[in-house]
């Protein structure tokens, strides 16, 4: 486990604030981001904390294609046939502004390229 400090993602995964959850198993949490970035915008965390990609090991390599398959089959329950993002952002120059992996899942709507 990556030591990284307390963020608003702990505190959603021990239920001590709240957040519209729309998938959980074992391993991760889904759900809708406060402040969308397009019509259907999930995240999707893992319940480990990982604090950002690049400190990701050989020993995470399960739980990140478990990541991404929860990002596939959480897109497919929200409706997204037309075809959707799924963004990481990886530290202060890749936007990342809660230091806790989270995978963006953006949809709803045509996506630009590039993004940003």
């Amino acid at each position: 486990m990556s030591e990284i400090t307390e963020t608003i993602f702990s505190k959603i995964i021990r239920r001590e604030i709240p957040a519209d959850i729309v998938y959980e198993d074992e391993l991760v949490l889904a759900f809708k981001d406060v402040n969308p970035q397009a019509p259907v915008h999930i995240l999707v965390i893992p319940k480990e904390p990982i604090a950002k990609l690049a400190d990701a090991e050989s020993k995470d390599h399960a739980l990140m294609g478990h990541l991404l398959l929860t990002a596939k089959r959480v897109a497919q329950q929200a409706g997204l046939e037309n075809g959707y993002r799924v963004v990481i952002n990886t530290g202060p120059d890749g936007g990342q502004t809660v230091y806790h992996l989270h995978l963006h899942i953006l949809g709803g709507r045509q996506m630009k390229w590039p993004p940003g």
